[in-house]
């Protein structure tokens, strides 16, 4: 495989700035699609941790997507040409928790882009610095990885499998991946990329065989399985994607908790990691 910089230099180091009053009914909406009904929310409250995707978003007029559903490149994004794009990873350190109600500031730069180049084809990847600012306070860290690709062959349907018997104290939930689930994170993010709420486009002009799970709603779900399971604080989490996930068959979450940090992972239906994560606690 080789590597070179792609020719989008002037992109790198490119600032965004995005305010918002971090208003109640974006974390109520959260609640009620993440089925949430214990943790206290109201103005003044802390938001849980990653839950700050709700807000900040964008507000791309309609006239300026794409076919695919997605902002037209070349804003603050540079205009890379490849048509699948990807959330596929990031690392968080978080400093204090942002509270609802309070006003906050998103500042964003892009740090690097690279391209790749192998047996998938050519990928180009982007790497975007987020902070996150209260009262003048920087709040939470987060340092995004995304991936644009050349179109591919149809991705074959996930076989389903038993899955194996958990060892005694790994935490697990199984989710149902259903349309109405999607189709609530889409709102939730503000997001139209068409893999996740429209089937004839996601099989038909993507090569899926089905609805596709949106990477961050796998990484939102492992922290609520690790929310539900310790009221620790977390520090940091981190996640990387590594297979899609579809709406055709249920996956499982599973973590284990070891001096203070948890591993997770999202077990498609067929046994395999689709995304792996970790996160640090603060003691007890």
């Amino acid at each position: 495989m080789t590597e070179s910089r792609i020719p989008y230099t002037q992109w790198i180091g490119r600032h965004e700035i995005t305010d918002d009053d971090l208003g109640l009914a974006p974390a109520l909406a959260a609640a009620a699609t993440f089925d949430d009904t214990v943790t206290p929310l109201g103005n003044g409250s802390a938001l849980p941790p990653l839950w700050h995707w709700f807000y900040f978003l964008p507000k791309t007029p309609q006239a300026l997507l794409g076919v695919d559903g997605h902002p037209q490149r070349g804003g603050f994004m540079p205009p890379i040409p490849y048509p699948r794009r990807m959330f596929a990873g990031a690392r968080l350190r978080f400093h204090r928790p942002l509270i609802i109600g309070q006003p906050a500031r998103r500042e964003a730069v892009i740090r690097d882009i690279k391209e790749k180049s192998g047996r998938s084809g050519s990928l180009a990847f982007v790497s975007v610095l987020c902070r996150f600012y209260q009262d003048g306070a920087l709040c939470i860290e987060e340092e995004q990885d995304i991936v644009y690709r050349e179109p591919g062959p149809a991705v074959a349907c996930p076989r389903v499998i038993d899955w194996p018997p958990l060892p005694s104290g790994v935490w697990s939930r199984i989710v149902e991946p259903e349309p109405r689930l999607l189709f609530r994170f889409s709102a939730l993010t503000f997001n139209a990329h068409r893999i996740h709420y429209d089937r004839p486009y996601a099989i038909n002009e993507e090569g899926y065989p089905g609805l596709v799970v949106h990477g961050p709603l796998t990484a939102v779900l492992l922290m609520e399985l690790l929310r539900r399971e310790t009221a620790q604080a977390v520090l940091d989490y981190s996640f990387r994607g590594l297979a899609p996930l579809f709406d055709l068959a249920p996956f499982r979450l599973v973590g284990t908790l070891v001096d203070g940090r948890v591993s997770l992972e999202a077990q498609g239906p067929d046994g395999a990691a689709a995304m792996s994560a970790s996160a640090e606690l603060a003691p007890a």
